[in-house]
């Protein structure tokens, strides 16, 4: 890849190779799609492959039919969710992906310093650092925030569309209020073949990041790129216990918590005595018995800001 200069003085991209665009056409960001196509054309992108879909969900199969096309930069337009959908798609292929964070929760953008500013993305996408990070599979389906069981799960199942797209964040703590009764169930957890965890427990997390569902810095030590994956359980029992709880995690002091236990390690197992709904990256899935995690690394080539530049 080269550059050149604008009359305007503003970086021009040539020989990037063929760039995507895989865009969620609900989620909005600054001047909306049209500017992006204004970004992107103004960059010196010629050959551009274009796919919009209405749900998350429809986005793999754009993803594959950009592969398949020969895209070499792949940019995603949404949140989280949609990140999550593309990225499981991508991994392993090498092919690059940036973030356009254009959804309601842009929690992976935020973690790697990516701002929700569409000039500024675009040029991050173009010209940004492409950083080699680990991605976590539960299920056989790729994560790159956090993925949890239980409580989490219940609460993200719950969070009704209207009410994240009017409050965003604030959403997933107003339906945990409604579900702090969230029952407790037998849970046996084995950490890279020993056993770390056997009892009752009302939620399972595994973070990539640090910073997990409501902008909650759960896991203080997690990094993207270290091969391993933070594992957390819960004991908090009502009101109370989750209230204590998530006041210690939002403070970032999780491991204070008497009701928080976390560790950290590459394959991990759990059996749940009662089918409990799990969740990757503000997804919600059905109801199961068994998860089975295990770090990927180096799965994923995002692009992302230079080291020493501001968010």
């Amino acid at each position: 890849m080269s550059t050149r200069t604008s009359e305007r003085g503003n970086p021009v991209t040539t020989g990037v190779g063929t760039v995507a665009v895989v865009a969620h056409r609900r989620k909005t960001l600054g001047g909306g799609l049209d500017a992006l196509r204004a970004e992107l054309a103004g960059a010196g992108v010629d050959d551009l492959l274009w796919y919009e879909v209405p749900k998350s969900r429809k986005a793999p199969k754009k993803v594959r039919r950009a592969l398949k096309k020969g895209a070499d930069l792949i940019f995603v337009w949404g949140g989280d969710g949609m990140v999550q959908r593309c990225a499981d798609t991508l991994a392993g292929s090498g092919t690059a992906m940036a973030i356009l964070p254009a959804g309601t929760a842009n929690l992976f953008a935020a973690n790697l310093g990516i701002p929700e500013d569409l000039p500024e993305a675009v040029r991050i996408g173009l010209h940004g650092r492409r950083r080699t990070l680990d991605l976590g599979r539960l299920n056989g389906e790729h994560f790159a925030v956090m993925a949890g069981a239980g409580f989490d799960g219940d609460l993200i199942r719950e969070a009704d569309r209207d009410l994240k797209g009017r409050f965003g964040r604030l959403a997933y703590m107003w339906t945990g209020l409604r579900h702090v009764r969230g029952e407790l169930v037998r849970t046996r957890i084995t950490v890279d073949g020993a056993e770390w965890f056997d009892g009752e427990a009302s939620c399972v997390l595994f973070g990539n990041v640090g910073t997990i569902t409501g902008g909650i810095p759960a896991f203080d030590d997690a990094r993207p790129d270290d091969g391993c994956l933070e594992v957390g359980v819960s004991t908090a029992d009502g009101a109370i216990d989750w209230a204590r709880t998530l006041g210690r995690m939002a403070a970032g002091r999780s491991e204070e918590s008497p009701f928080l236990r976390i560790t950290r390690g590459r394959k991990v197992k759990v059996r749940l005595a009662a089918p409990r709904t799990y969740e990757l990256d503000g997804g919600a899935r059905d109801a199961v018995t068994k998860l089975k995690v295990r770090v990927v690394p180096g799965a994923l080539t995002l692009c992302c800001p230079e080291v020493g530049e501001s968010a």
